[in-house]
């Protein structure tokens, strides 16, 4: 399953008081003993090279920052995957992937120190995935084929090659994708996926923070 419920750690920006997310020790989860993407990390950011293959780095958010309402980055990507349709299950490669992942406060408290596949089977939890890639019109709003009605996809850029920064308003995109009030912040991933199509994708992402 290439959808995974992933989290992280983080630490101050030295200015504008948002909050840093710091790359270096995230941990990869593989979907395949065969297949995985190439991810190299540095303390600002990430940088991927997948090769029909499709593989995230995810890491635990602290207590102290699951109230974080924003969220900002900048991504680039040099070689692009072709345009897929984000929610048919198969075939719906992208080139980065950036997940938020909220429970309730009773949920997240209770899986603060669960694993990946365990926190895929909380039903509580809800994922908000801001996706470079597919063939939808920029801001559309998708639900999962994985995670069905507990996450949904967020398009910020179709398929394609270029360099942009990111905002985004976490409180008001959750709202919209589920018709209800944000919860805890517990975590974040990025992903890269070219398996499907078999094609290729040279891309990073950097200066991650919340707010």
């Amino acid at each position: 399953m290439k959808t995974l419920l992933p989290l992280l750690i983080a630490c101050s920006l030295a200015a504008g008081g948002a909050f840093a997310t710091p790359f270096g020790n995230w941990t990869e989860q593989r979907f395949s003993v065969f297949s995985a993407n190439t991810w190299t990390q540095s303390g600002r950011g990430v940088k991927v090279v997948s090769d029909d293959a499709v593989s995230l780095i995810w890491s635990r958010l602290p207590p102290s920052k699951g109230d974080s309402a924003k969220a900002t980055w900048t991504w680039s990507v040099d070689t692009s995957v072709p345009a897929t349709a984000l929610n048919r299950k198969g075939g719906d490669d992208r080139n980065l992937s950036l997940y938020f992942v909220f429970m309730p406060p009773d949920a997240a408290q209770a899986n603060r120190d669960a694993g990946i596949r365990t926190l895929l089977k909380v039903k509580e939890a809800r994922v908000l995935m801001y996706v470079w890639g597919g063939n939808h019109a920029r801001g559309s709003v998708l639900p999962s084929p994985y995670l069905g009605e507990r996450g949904k996809t967020i398009v910020r850029r179709p398929a394609g090659v270029g360099a942009f920064s990111e905002t985004v308003d976490l409180a008001a995109d959750y709202s919209r994708a589920f018709g209800a009030q944000k919860t805890v912040l517990v975590g974040l991933a990025v992903s890269a996926d070219s398996d499907d199509t078999g094609t290729s994708i040279r891309a990073q992402l950097r200066d991650l923070g919340l707010d």
